[in-house]
């Protein structure tokens, strides 16, 4: 019995290595899965570059209504202070074109039948990180039987702290010049970096005016872009 066990000691071993693979082929998921260890956390996307854009047309207001004839481009009234003069006058100009460029004509003083109120508002969404010493580093001692032993790790960050994220949101409201009703209003706002070359005001203006009329006067809703 003892020589027929030994000669089937290979085949029991080899069954068991087949029954061992075959459960763990059987596991769900797989590596990142529960029960194989912690899944890595997912990273917050960031806002940077995003833009989100909302459109209204007011009830009862056919499309039609809108794109007629001149209409002159103002800031909203009360607002005025808030902004730097010279960021207003750059998206109001970038509003004009927009609106010129959807079949409106650039308006003067009260010859318009149609009024574009534009308000600007900046403000800060994301602090600046804070400072951070580019040279870090841990050291562990340990003591054996065998003599004792001393272990250095040093990190060694090059990067730089991002600066602030400034979320810049246009605002504008078409009203009829005679009756005051507004006829369609709309805001896009978009998040860029302090002091980022590529957002420049001229660029978010641009940008923001062309989001927020893209499809005007018949597109209506909220949309979100990214860049």
């Amino acid at each position: 019995m003892q020589a027929s066990a030994a000669k089937l000691l290979p085949y029991i071993a080899a069954g068991a290595l087949t029954l061992t693979g075959t459960a763990l082929l059987a596991q769900p998921g797989g590596w990142g899965d529960p029960g194989w260890g912690m899944r890595a956390p997912r990273a917050a996307p960031s806002l940077e570059g995003q833009i989100d854009v909302a459109r209204f047309r007011a009830e009862g207001i056919d499309q039609a209504a809108l794109v007629k004839g001149p209409i002159v481009v103002i800031r909203i009234p009360g607002d005025e202070g808030e902004e730097d003069p010279r960021l207003t006058a750059t998206f109001e100009a970038a509003v004009e074109g927009q609106l010129v460029s959807h079949g409106y004509l650039a308006g003067q003083g009260g010859d318009s039948a149609q009024i574009a109120e534009v308000r600007i508002v900046r403000s800060e969404a994301e602090p600046p990180e804070e400072k951070r010493n580019p040279v870090s580093g841990e050291m562990s001692v340990g003591v054996s039987n065998r003599g004792s032993m001393v272990g250095m790790a040093i990190h060694v960050d090059g990067s730089k702290p991002r600066k602030a994220l400034i979320a810049t949101r246009l605002e504008t409201r078409i009203r009829d010049r005679a009756t005051g009703q507004v006829l369609w209003e709309g805001r896009a706002q978009l998040f860029s970096r302090d002091g980022d070359e590529r957002w420049d005001d001229d660029a978010i203006a641009a940008r923001l005016s062309k989001s927020l009329f893209a499809g005007f006067p018949e597109r209506t809703g909220e949309v979100r872009e990214r860049r």
